[in-house]
């Protein structure tokens, strides 16, 4: 309860900080409230249908790779390491996307994004690595509240801005990319960094990979700005993450 309540009073900050108080009606008010209390208490087939809609908007916005690029073909050879796994009952669907952005995400749809720019920078174990990063992401509920906050945020956001007109029942499409938007840079907290981290070792683990690729995974994110990525929070940062896994690595030897 406390977390939901937390996640609307943040989303009502953010619409009041935006907006200002002046101009807002008293029952566009009413309307946010009931938009980020809809948002605390999505299902996980609103998280899904939501997650389909986002995903779609950032492929629409985005350059993918195509099917016989060299980046599709190798993510392909990258993700066959996971075997016929699923996200939350999702199956995973993954493309490439043509950027020098260094980044990756999954949806709470199985939907797994993956930027040429982490790909050159990365060799295929530490792909899946991160990869299996952020599938933790999803396989924890991190990307649910993650979503919830940005639904909530957006939901505040419009009917501020509205002053006095009346909310959209569905997201329209500039709604829908700021949402999205809002998931892709979403901050996790340093705990769901770490628990995402020991998933993603449990999994290699699992499937038999190679799990000392999620260590020199860390250990090229830190030499890439400093060991504060922006591709993962920077708490913990980069190298204490690639040291404690390296310490995971020993005790399993």
């Amino acid at each position: 309860m406390k977390s939901k309540i937390s996640l609307m009073c943040t989303a009502l900050v953010a619409s009041l900080t935006l907006a200002g108080c002046g101009n807002l009606d008293p029952n566009g008010l009413l309307s946010a409230g009931s938009d980020m209390a809809k948002a605390a208490n999505l299902s996980d087939a609103d998280i899904v249908q939501l997650s389909d809609a986002a995903c779609k908007q950032s492929d629409k916005e985005s350059k993918v790779a195509s099917a016989g690029s060299k980046y599709s073909k190798r993510l392909a050879k990258v993700m066959r390491g996971f075997g016929k796994m699923t996200l939350n009952g999702q199956r995973i669907k993954y493309k490439a996307y043509l950027t020098q952005d260094v980044n990756a995400w999954a949806m709470g749809n199985g939907c797994v994004r993956v930027y040429s720019g982490l790909m050159d920078m990365m060799n295929d174990d530490e792909l899946r690595g991160v990869l299996g990063h952020e599938m933790g992401h999803v396989a924890l509920g991190h990307t649910k509240k993650a979503m919830q906050l940005a639904y909530a945020t957006s939901a505040a956001r419009q009917a501020a801005s509205a002053a006095g007109n009346s909310m959209v029942s569905a997201l329209s499409s500039s709604e829908l990319g700021d949402l999205t938007e809002k998931f892709i840079n979403a901050q996790f907290s340093q705990s769901q960094e770490s628990d995402a981290d020991d998933y993603s070792f449990d999994l290699l683990t699992q499937k038999k990979m190679n799990r000392k690729g999620l260590v020199t995974a860390f250990q090229k994110l830190a030499e890439l700005d400093g060991g504060k990525s922006s591709m993962f929070s920077s708490h913990p940062s980069s190298p204490d993450r690639a040291a404690r896994m390296q310490a995971r690595l020993d005790a399993n030897k």
